[in-house]
């Protein structure tokens, strides 16, 4: 897994900071490591409850891209004043299909269910090779 952070001019002066991970397919373990790396990267860039909603969300789209795709994924975070934007690119085409689960299906099939009800926004992004899942939490760094 790379990791780096670094400081990215955004219009007007304002700096964005940013996370960037890759995780290989095979490696599930990934999921609580990045968020483990969330949870440092904004202990001290933004307020505890939302920082631990941004890590439950995280944790969903990681999974579903490593568990959906073979070929890995790349988790970008970017935090600028009043905005956190989370961002998981796998490297399939297709879009993700909404799914209602039903009983039966245990704790299967919510993680789309759970972005679109605790982010401000949230999207999918197609791109030549892949997509991009992201979301956005609006709040205020501490």
């Amino acid at each position: 897994m790379a990791d780096g952070a670094a400081h990215e001019p955004r219009a007007q002066g304002e700096q964005s900071v940013r996370l960037h991970r890759r995780l290989a397919h095979t490696d599930l373990g990934a999921v609580s490591e990045v968020r483990c790396a969330l949870r440092e990267f904004l202990r001290y860039r933004w307020r505890a409850e939302p920082a631990e909603v941004a890590e439950l969300l995280l944790s969903e789209l990681v999974t579903n891209a490593l568990i959906h795709t073979r070929h890995g994924a790349v988790v970008t975070v970017s935090v600028a004043p009043a905005k956190l934007r989370v961002e998981v690119r796998d490297f399939v085409s297709g879009m993700p299909l909404s799914y209602v689960p039903n009983a039966d299906d245990g704790t299967h099939g919510r993680g789309l269910i759970l972005v679109r009800s605790l982010a401000d926004a949230w999207g999918v992004s197609a791109h030549a090779l892949g997509k991009v899942v992201w979301f956005e939490l609006d709040g205020e760094k501490p």
